[in-house]
């Protein structure tokens, strides 16, 4: 096992490892936990009663974090004409068709996010074996593949997170900074839980959330009571 620091055993005092937290408590305490020298991601890891070996039982999707996600997001936009005007008018980073194109082949991926509209789809599909293990390939799941490029910039760069089932059917996605207020972390949990039970297949029996664990970068995980994220969301 590797060593840990003196920062991440001090953290790792603050919690009981075999306790099932309350929402806000954990929430609470994972700030309490983060105490690197940057601003630490907080994330959210949701084990799922669902098998993923069914594709009927594989969840992908995006929610719009109400509070934002503290990043700066660099949105690329493959599109051209009058949608590659209205993409810069929206505010993305890059726009571009095949120049775009062949510069990824080349390379250069400075970006976090990729957008398409449908009539790219032809040449940016020349770029799933780059682009889709990195998760970056535009996908109409994740409202990333769409015409309306305005909306999906402007959504993009407000706070919207995709999140997918790994093969172990857990869920993993950031709810935002250590710097945010615990309020503003409470709502985009609450967001993230909420798409999770919409999204949730028919075929998924039994019990659907099954763990929940927060942590931030460089902190311990905070294990949360599946049975109480009901009352986060209806709080």
């Amino acid at each position: 096992m590797p060593k840990r620091g003196k920062k991440y055993l001090s953290a790792a005092q603050l919690v009981d490892r075999t306790k099932l937290y309350d929402p806000m408590e954990a929430l609470e305490l994972v700030k309490k936990t983060a105490r690197a020298n940057f601003d630490e991601t907080i994330e959210v890891a949701f084990r799922l009663g669902v098998d993923v070996r069914h594709a009927d039982q594989q969840i992908r999707g995006a929610v719009v974090l109400p509070g934002g996600t503290g990043k700066e997001v660099r949105v690329l936009v493959f599109a051209k004409g009058d949608k590659a005007k209205e993409a810069e008018a929206a505010g993305a980073d890059f726009v571009g068709a095949e120049d775009l194109v062949a510069k990824i082949q080349e390379g250069w991926l400075d970006f976090d996010v990729a957008v398409a509209t449908p009539d790219m789809m032809s040449i940016v599909g020349k770029l799933g074996r780059i682009l889709g293990p990195r998760g970056l390939m535009p996908n109409p799941k994740t409202g990333t593949v769409t015409f309306d490029v305005t909306n999906a910039i402007r959504e993009i760069k407000a706070g919207k997170v995709e999140y997918r089932t790994d093969k172990s059917g857990i869920v993993a996605a950031p709810i935002g900074k250590a710097s945010f207020d615990v309020d503003r972390l409470a709502a985009n949990f609450r967001a993230l839980v909420d798409a999770l039970l919409r999204a949730r297949p028919a075929a998924a029996k039994g019990q659907y959330m099954k763990s929940i664990t927060v942590s931030s970068t460089m902190g311990p995980g905070i294990k949360i009571n599946p049975a109480r994220v009901t009352a986060i969301a209806e709080k």
